[in-house]
């Protein structure tokens, strides 16, 4: 039953338009040619692969020519950058918007969370809407009345759950939306994100529930939480710019992600009149730093500036390997601003009591005009410390930051 193939995409593409006007026009062609018997490219059904497809003006691929499988009992992590093309992906899986290219295949009842409100009737109570989303599952009523009580119990909303749908918090909504999703007994379940706006408890919930259900069940799992890609699926699939950058073992995959996010880091290097010359912690230059556990370390900032600045606000920050924030420290919190002259300039800091797990961790440094509130520099740029002996403390702890 294990083998059971679930999901089965191939070659499968999305393009869109930059331009509304043209978007439009578009999409009255691609009806017609759809009402005639030519779909998109034209001739009969889809065509296989984007190789078949002329983009016109204005348009993009969101995604392009995607394919996997995925098994009853998998679990697939779909990661990568914002505009990547992991919502579109779902949404077409989800049959939300048709594919212009290659084959998609979905068998057995499908559960999906992809956006707030996962297609709730806004005017409708908690009670009626949960009704209606089993129905298009294909549940009877006599089936719904059965689950009813779970769901409830499970979002935490019995109070509210004959209030209007528009009149709940974005976090009940989620709540309400998973529980029904992940309560049908779904072969296929489809995630986006969407659990990030839940508070710890019920995110915890949601997480014990998706390994409770996933031997019985294909799930993608789409976010930004490596470590949870990472506890959660049992594959994955890195997207950048809506093509497959690696799909397979997923520790390769979030390796992929993250040298997707420290390439597109090291662009703020060189940002137009802002130069970090060097870094300096604790006295030590070299872009790998040792430091020994410690609840303090003294950090220089060399910078060249194209333009003065009366006010800028820097922000140290130490992130784990995937991208995770450990700790952060701001003179933002003390109001005591940098002046930024034009030319060479040394910002210097004692960070006091900050905390740091064990191993290496990346630093990442951000200048910010604070009359402006543009961003003059953000980054890690390669910078790493590597810590020893020092206890690890979970959340994330604002310390304070002192300008000397």
């Amino acid at each position: 039953m294990r083998e059971e193939v679930l999901v089965k995409i191939d070659n499968v593409s999305k393009r869109f338009c930059r331009s509304l006007k043209r978007s439009l026009w578009y999409g009255l062609q691609d009806l017609g040619n759809e009402i005639s018997g030519r779909r998109h490219g034209g001739g009969s059904g889809l065509p296989n692969s984007s190789n078949d497809v002329k983009l016109r003006p204005d348009e993009f691929w969101a995604v392009k020519d995607v394919s996997f499988e995925l098994r009853r009992g998998e679990c697939l992590g779909l990661i990568g950058r914002n505009g990547a093309g992991k919502t579109t992906l779902l949404k077409m899986l989800n049959g939300l918007i048709k594919p212009d290219t290659g084959h998609i295949e979905m068998r057995g009842r499908l559960g999906a969370m992809i956006a707030l409100g996962a297609g709730f009737n806004p005017i409708l109570t908690g009670r009626e809407n949960v009704y209606i989303s089993g129905s298009v599952l294909g549940f009877s009523k006599t089936d719904i009345d059965k689950k009813f009580d779970e769901i409830i119990d499970f979002a935490d909303i019995s109070s509210f759950i004959d209030a209007p749908v528009q009149s709940y918090s974005s976090g009940m909504q989620v709540r309400l939306g998973f529980a029904v999703a992940s309560n049908m007994d779904p072969d296929i379940l489809l995630i986006d994100e969407v659990l990030a706006v839940g508070d710890v408890g019920f995110r915890t919930k949601c997480y014990n529930r998706i390994h409770e259900i996933s031997k019985s069940t294909a799930i993608i799992f789409v976010s930004h939480t490596m470590s949870h890609i990472d506890r959660l699926s049992t594959t994955a699939l890195a997207l950048a710019n809506g093509q497959t950058g690696y799909r397979g073992d997923k520790s390769l995959a979030i390796d992929f992600y993250n040298q997707l996010f420290k390439a597109d880091l090291r662009k703020w290097e060189t940002t137009e009149g802002v130069h970090i010359n060097h870094i300096f912690v604790n006295g030590d230059p070299g872009r790998r730093i040792r430091i020994e556990g410690s609840d303090s370390m003294n950090i220089k900032i060399d910078v060249e500036l194209a333009t003065k600045y009366e006010r800028i606000e820097i922000t140290i920050s130490f992130l784990s390997h995937s991208q995770e924030l450990i700790s952060l420290a701001s003179n933002r919190f003390d109001r005591k601003w940098a002046e930024g002259k034009k030319g060479n300039n040394i910002f210097e800091f004692s960070v006091n009591n900050i905390s740091l797990g064990s191993g290496t961790q990346l630093m990442s440094i951000a200048l910010r005009d604070s009359d402006t509130n543009n961003i003059l520099f953000w980054g890690h740029a390669g910078w790493e410390l590597n810590v020893e002996n020092t206890p690890f403390i979970p959340s994330p702890t604002f310390r304070k930051l002192e300008i000397k």
